[in-house]
């Protein structure tokens, strides 16, 4: 069976941030701070945001897990820097939707997480995919 060249690059884009994972560490002063855990595989996640004004003005992950939850996390942190805590849920009300294979809004530009579509064909990993945001959709929900 022959990947496509998209399967190919959506493979080194997860890889990549796998690897060299954007925003990782701990926010120092932060007013935002969530550890979750999927007890399921051993995915653990502690996300720090630093809030101001409604707007997330930055971002920063630690944690352990396979290459889709740690990939998802580094994508998400790029993603919602510098937007609005609305914004920032939308962004996770359509990943959430994407990964259980639902319609969504596909004019969003989800830029990298586009990576991660594929993990809706197995439903064992949706649950790693998103882990960092549901600990995003908390630690807004919580602050707001």
């Amino acid at each position: 069976m022959q990947m496509s060249n998209l399967d190919q690059l959506y493979r080194s884009v997860i890889m990549d941030h796998y690897k060299k994972p954007r925003n990782k560490g701990q926010l120092e002063g932060s007013n935002v701070a969530i550890d979750m855990n999927n007890p399921t595989c051993g995915d653990r996640i502690h996300l720090t945001l630093q809030v101001d004004d409604n707007i997330v003005t930055d971002a920063k992950f630690e944690g352990e897990g396979c290459s889709i939850s740690m990939s998802s996390a580094s994508m998400m942190t790029q993603l919602i820097k510098g937007k609005t805590t609305e914004e920032a849920l939308a962004f996770a009300q359509t990943f959430s939707e994407m990964m259980l294979g639902q319609e969504h809004d596909e004019d969003m530009d989800l830029g990298d997480i586009e990576a991660l579509s594929g993990v809706a064909q197995f439903p064992a990993r949706i649950k790693c995919a998103t882990l960092a945001w549901k600990a995003m959709e908390k630690g807004i929900n919580k602050e707001g």
